[in-house]
């Protein structure tokens, strides 16, 4: 259409929707309450405008061009999306896209298995979800949340705590038979050990054991050794498997520790300083559906 569409051009394509739902301009004028001299002149008016015919006028009838068939197919489709997003708006339901990313490790062990009763709660929220292996190249435009372990310290944006992680050894309770005792620490050097090479941003691939053994006053045995893993999850099956003994992060690894499949031969669990939390752009949560995410992540952290 080459002019600009009016509001008489918008009135005149409700009256040929109503004429061509009905296909009688009769019973088209009795639902919009006008009479049908007026309903047949809107549709002259529109047919002038557009510069073709809509209908046949038949002699007991109304039959559709095929410029008319076509054209009532895309406005009937267009009054269904309105009339149904208008539902959905008075309704208070929520749709759209909500873009999250998340470091990997977080988002394989505790989000996904998460994320079935987030669909249940925001049926029609599509969340678009980008797994990264660190936050510090956020750039406000590219997510909505972001789910990072950090010291809490992120320029130019917002941050919501979720839980503070601590770390201790894992292993296979089968890899402690028949090899010394691991209550004592020196006896760590009787073991293969595992690492997470990507756990300490910008530390070397060891340091997550000689913070752990100086951390518990141990004695510092030789821990540059072992297989390394570049995802925390790769590392944790490696420990299921029984191939060492590796440090894990509580939160990822609560199922592990309750089906048996991974022992904690250590006592003690010691504080890194970092803590998971949702990042965001100031602003972010004025959007119903980001703040709807976000605090359906607060709620799930606090069912533990």
């Amino acid at each position: 259409m080459s002019r600009i569409v009016t509001a008489k051009t918008h009135a005149w394509l409700k009256v040929f929707s109503v004429s061509a739902r009905h296909l009688s301009f009769t019973r088209a004028a009795e639902e919009l309450h006008v009479t049908t001299g007026a309903v047949s002149q809107q549709v002259k008016q529109l047919e002038d405008q557009l510069g073709f015919k809509l209908f046949r006028r038949l002699p007991r009838q109304l039959a559709l061009t095929e410029e008319g068939r076509r054209l009532a197919d895309v406005v009937e489709n267009a009054y269904q999306a309105v009339g149904t997003e208008v539902r959905r708006l008075k309704s208070g339901v929520m749709s759209g896209v909500v873009r999250l990313r998340s470091v990997p490790s977080f988002l394989y062990k505790w989000l996904a298995p998460r994320l079935p009763r987030l669909q249940a709660r925001f049926p029609e929220i599509e969340l678009h979800i980008r797994a990264e292996d660190s936050s510090v190249s956020l750039r406000e435009g590219d997510f909505d949340l972001a789910l990072d372990l950090n010291d809490g310290h992120y320029s130019g944006f917002s941050i919501t705590p979720l839980m503070e992680e601590v770390i201790f050894p894992v292993c296979a309770p089968g890899l402690l038979k028949d090899r010394p005792s691991l209550r004592d620490p020196e006896n760590l050097a009787w073991y293969p050990l595992l690492h997470d090479i990507t756990a300490w941003r910008g530390s070397h691939d060891y340091a997550e054991w000689e913070r752990y053994l100086s951390a518990i006053d141990a004695p510092q045995t030789n821990v540059r050794r072992g297989y390394t893993f570049n995802r925390n999850h790769l590392t944790m099956e490696a420990a299921i498997a029984g191939m060492g003994v590796a440090i894990a992060r509580l939160t990822l690894i609560r199922d592990e520790l309750n089906s048996g499949r991974l022992t904690a031969p250590f006592s003690q669990q010691i504080p890194t300083g970092m803590h998971y939390g949702i990042v965001h752009a100031p602003g972010a949560l004025d959007d119903r559906r980001i703040r709807a995410v976000h605090d359906w992540l607060v709620e799930e952290v606090a069912r533990g």
